[in-house]
């Protein structure tokens, strides 16, 4: 005969608790990793599409570059009408990299992680400080 939920004994209640929790955090688990899967797909095929625009995007970069030379080298010989792109281009990746070094340069680090991580640790073990503040170490007696 079954008993009821007020007959019920507090360790079956318990182990019945357990295994739902159980059970949920299993199935949680699974919708997590259904979801990973499903979003890792969509992103590894935009992934995909957009490598393929940078491709056809850099052959349309190297096609206007002849255009503009053959452009210059109706008024100027060609060797100095290609030059002078070369050139040009030169000027663009070194401005990109001047600017790229300035912005390296003002990294500061994580100093905000860092001090909440020293904040965390002296909430932590705020005895042990106070003890070595207070006490001189064992070996300089």
């Amino acid at each position: 005969m079954p008993q009821t939920p007020e007959e019920e004994s507090l360790g079956s209640l318990v182990a019945q608790a357990s295994s739902h929790i159980s059970a949920l955090i299993r199935s949680e688990i699974e919708l997590a990793k259904a979801e990973f899967r499903f979003d890792a797909k969509r992103v590894g095929t935009a992934v995909g599409m957009f490598a393929g625009a940078a491709f056809m995007a850099h052959l349309c970069l190297i096609l206007a570059s002849f255009t503009i030379a053959y452009a210059l080298a109706q008024v100027m010989p060609h060797w100095l009408a290609f030059l002078i792109v070369t050139v040009l281009y030169l000027l663009v990746a070194g401005l990109a990299v001047l600017f790229g070094v300035r912005r390296l340069k003002g990294l500061a680090g994580m100093k905000r992680t860092t001090r909440s991580i020293k904040g965390l640790k002296e909430i932590a073990t705020p005895d042990e400080q106070e003890r070595s503040r207070r006490s001189p170490p064992i070996g300089s007696r």
